[in-house]
């Protein structure tokens, strides 16, 4: 052990039955909210939740203003501190090993669904995914999987593609392949990810938070377009409700446990892509395990830097994440977006 660690699908469906289902899909959409997940209940049986937790899905937000020093690189060792802060306090453990002992179990396969496809500067950053990654080894872990859409998506944002070393790969979803039949819910049907579906048993999702051009802004619900083959077949209407659809897909809602969002350095504007002159370093972490409360709450903080750079909001840019919505009505319930129900807990 290092000195810092010790440191601290079924039958392929006819084209009728694909558009049957379609059908009855949308007309489930509602106006409803959501019975939102609790805070810190992976791996937990709901009799030990308190009250507090059971009524409202906590968000943290972590930050460090010394991330960088004095450069433009993160510090791996404050990162690491982050995280732990981020992960104790989302689970109010007695210690950071504690608390991620909350999450996974000795034995399983972890996967780690990390969002490359903008290169350096705007994916998943290599530090932080090392510093999850130790951890997770530190609980016990002794398979994870680093997995994204395409090989040369991880490469370009630093990650070798194809590469393993004791306990750990990464890997492109074109090297494992997707399953041969569509998996369905409401507006969507696309092959899912094997490596989802076959490989890990659970999932820790490290999506960015940032600015997208067509579908108004991505981060925990959209980090999932990278487990489908057809993701470009659902950014029409600002991929409502297409982004909620796809969470539904049971291989996807049921094996996440965690998400670490990734606001070291937040694209306000100008996304999916890096352009550094709209380029936030936020120098923080977003933890929660309800998808939709933290796509409120980053939603939120991208509004908030727009507005004070004087800039249009997303909605008059007629580009609202409307599928945030989506994903909390009676149709779906895959958390909250009421921020009445959301703990936003701010370290």
């Amino acid at each position: 052990m290092s000195a810092r660690a010790a440191n601290t699908i079924r039958a392929r469906p006819t084209r009728r039955t694909f558009l049957q289902t379609c059908a009855l899909g949308a007309a489930a959409f509602g106006s409803g909210r959501a019975i939102d997940r609790a805070s810190g209940t992976a791996g937990l049986p709901s009799s030990t939740l308190t009250d507090k937790q059971a009524d409202k899905s906590r968000v943290v937000i972590a930050r460090d203003p010394g991330l960088r020093g004095s450069g433009t690189s993160l510090d791996s060792d404050r990162l690491l501190k982050l995280l732990d802060r981020a992960i104790q306090s989302f689970y109010g453990a007695d210690s950071p090993l504690d608390a991620w002992k909350r999450v996974v179990r000795p034995g399983e396969c972890v996967g780690l669904k990390i969002n490359c496809l903008a290169g350096r500067g705007a994916s998943t950053t290599v530090k932080l995914v090392e510093a999850v990654i130790e951890r997770l080894q530190q609980a016990g872990i002794t398979n994870i999987v680093v997995w994204d859409r395409l090989n040369s998506d991880l490469e370009s944002a630093g990650f070798r593609a194809g590469s393993s070393r004791p306990g750990v790969q990464f890997i492109g979803n074109d090297t494992a392949g997707y399953e041969d039949g569509l998996a369905i819910h409401g507006s969507v049907g696309s092959l899912l990810s094997r490596t989802l579906t076959r490989t890990c048993d659970a999932v820790i999702s490290l999506p960015v938070l940032k600015d997208h051009g067509i579908a108004g802004m991505t981060f925990a619900l959209k980090n999932f377009f990278g487990a489908i083959h057809n993701p470009n077949k659902y950014h029409l209407t600002v991929g409502d409700p297409y982004v909620a659809d796809v969470n539904m897909l049971p291989a996807i809602r049921q094996k996440i446990r965690l998400h670490i969002g990734d606001a070291t350095a937040v694209q306000y504007e100008g996304g999916p892509s890096f352009l550094p002159q709209w380029s936030w370093r936020f120098n923080g972490l977003v933890v929660g395990t309800d998808p939709v409360a933290l796509d409120y709450v980053g939603w939120q903080l991208i509004e908030q830097k727009r507005a004070s750079e004087g800039m249009k909001s997303l909605a008059a840019l007629n580009r609202a994440p409307n599928y945030i919505a989506t994903a909390a009505d009676s149709g779906h319930r895959l958390g909250t977006n009421d921020p009445k129900r959301i703990e936003r807990l701010e370290i």
